[in-house]
């Protein structure tokens, strides 16, 4: 996998132009010939090459410091001008921007650096790392500072509101755990009406959908962490595909652990989406139809289109942001990641910040919660929690800090996000490989390693033991998903491939199922 296309792909797009051009200074190391024609001293090269490379670099550090020495003057101009009228959130969302722009141009500026030693055949750290680092672009302590001076201005307006909620808040018991009402009435709704809930609490329902055919109710548990500030409104799915349940302990485990006496804004959870599908331990509706492809689903349609319809209108319509988590479809396993547009600067950041193996540009299928969400301005993503039809501790505690990234970094909650100890693999697009013949499958490379082009991927054996047939990766590729149930048939999956060339499309799906 080359940096430099990772480089591109993590880059913000309206800044493009600023960053550090990876590609020129690379080329400058090894396109030695055009450097060194008509040099008389051929022994001359090596301290020609090094001295182009470095007026290059200081060229690019001059850009790039100048254009986030421009912007950060601006925004602390901005901060001032803003002490008066305590109007800060935009503000705090642009020094996110600019603070990704600065650790993603410091990562780029070591590389080239460590790559110029190599190729130099010289430590070029001693003397051009000193230069990078006393770039106000790489001062992340200072951003830090400012970012959370910011913050503050904005959590202390927010005492004011909260003091009001709180003054109009009736006397009544306050639920301080899950556990504290487990022997409790939990009540029924027709809707999700988060004004009736109180500052502080924890609240637990359920939310009418449909009816079965002998006219009992269709419905969806919800659970409402109600922050004691005001804030963002954040949506967690969970088993819209009803066996898909590794999404379940993530959601109880946050509400355990959430503080409501110290959230800003409002955590919703539907631990079980789809409860008919959840009851019978299959992942599409009772009648077989897939929920993630019938939304925003219709009033006057069919079951599930009626079910996903008041899903849609009765809870989701409320979020301001939506996690929708899954896994992979029965027969098949996953890598933790997450499917994204990576065009959408919000879902852009949702994304890294769920610290995943795997991230895959996908504008959303038709029908699916996400592009519904989306349709209707509610930044959405989808998480990939390994397995169907069990719980696994080690993918649900790494999603678990990933949701609570993104209610650290929408300032929700004390807590700081969490960075992680390596890149996630950004895809700019993935698809899946279908066998052509029927019999026994083995699937070779395991999820989240690299094949190359040509390289072997699947077998297919007949039921006596011939081999039938081989396939190979069609491209170098990362392997987000693979089948592993080994009975196949004509038109099952292999694996799911995700490719990393190119740019970001417009529109791209893996047709996902």
């Amino acid at each position: 996998m080359k940096f430099q296309q990772q480089l591109a792909l993590k880059a913000i797009p309206s800044l493009s132009k600023y960053y550090l051009d990876y590609k020129l200074l690379k080329s400058t190391l090894y396109d030695t010939q055009s450097q060194i024609e008509g040099l008389e001293d051929k022994s001359q090269a090596p301290a020609l090459i090094e001295a182009n490379f470095k007026n290059r670099l200081f060229a690019e550090l001059d850009k790039v410091n100048g254009f986030y020495t421009s912007r950060y003057d601006g925004y602390r101009k901005t901060y001032e001008d803003l002490k008066g009228r305590k109007k800060c959130k935009k503000l705090l969302n642009d020094i996110e921007i600019l603070s990704d722009f600065g650790n993603v141009n410091f990562t780029a500026c070591h590389k080239i650096v460590k790559k110029a030693t190599k190729v130099l055949e010289k430590d070029m750290r001693s003397e051009l790392l000193p230069k990078i680092e006393a770039c106000a672009f790489t001062k992340s302590e200072l951003r830090d500072k400012f970012m959370n001076e910011v913050f503050m201005l904005w959590h202390d307006n927010t005492l004011a509101v909260q003091d009001t909620l709180w003054s109009h808040r009736p006397s009544c018991r306050r639920v301080e755990s899950i556990e504290d009402e487990v022997t409790s009435d939990i009540k029924t709704y027709s809707n999700l009406n988060l004004d009736s809930f109180f500052p502080g609490d924890v609240s637990r329902f359920w939310v009418v959908l449909a009816e079965n055919a002998l006219g009992l109710s269709l419905k969806v548990p919800v659970m409402v962490a109600k922050g004691a500030f005001p804030g963002p409104i954040v949506g967690i799915t969970a088993a819209l595909h009803g066996n898909e349940i590794n999404g379940i302990p993530i959601i109880h485990r946050l509400f355990k652990d959430l503080d409501p006496n110290q959230l800003h804004g409002t955590v919703v959870a539907v631990p079980v989406a789809n409860v008919p599908g959840f009851l019978t331990s299959q992942r599409g509706y009772n009648d077989g139809t897939d929920l993630n492809r019938v939304m925003p689903g219709k009033p006057n349609g069919t079951s599930p289109q009626v079910y996903a319809y008041n899903l849609m209108d009765r809870i989701v319509k409320h979020f301001e942001y939506l996690i929708d988590l899954h896994t992979a479809s029965r027969g098949r396993i996953n890598s933790l990641y997450v499917r994204a547009n990576m065009l959408d600067s919000r879902t852009r950041r949702m994304a890294k910040l769920q610290n995943p193996q795997i991230i895959v540009h996908n504008t959303s299928p038709d029908g699916s919660l996400r592009g519904a969400a989306m349709e209707r301005n509610i930044p959405a993503i989808t998480l990939e929690i390994g397995d169907p039809s069990r719980f696994q501790k080690h993918f649900v505690d790494n999603a678990l800090l990933g949701v609570t990234n993104i209610l650290s970094h929408l300032h929700m909650i004390p807590a700081e996000a969490e960075l992680p100890e390596y890149d996630p693999v950004v895809c700019t697009h993935s698809y899946w490989i279908f066998s052509r013949s029927g019999g026994i499958l083995t699937v070779l490379p395991d999820v989240n390693t690299w094949v190359r082009k040509g390289e072997p991927i699947a077998h297919i054996h007949s039921v006596f033991g011939d081999l039938i047939e081989t396939y190979y990766a069609p491209d170098d590729g990362v392997i987000v998903g693979k089948h592993v149930d080994p009975v196949c048939q004509s038109g099952n999956r292999i694996l799911h491939l995700g490719i990393v060339e190119g740019q970001y499309l417009q529109h791209t799906d893996d047709g996902h199922l």
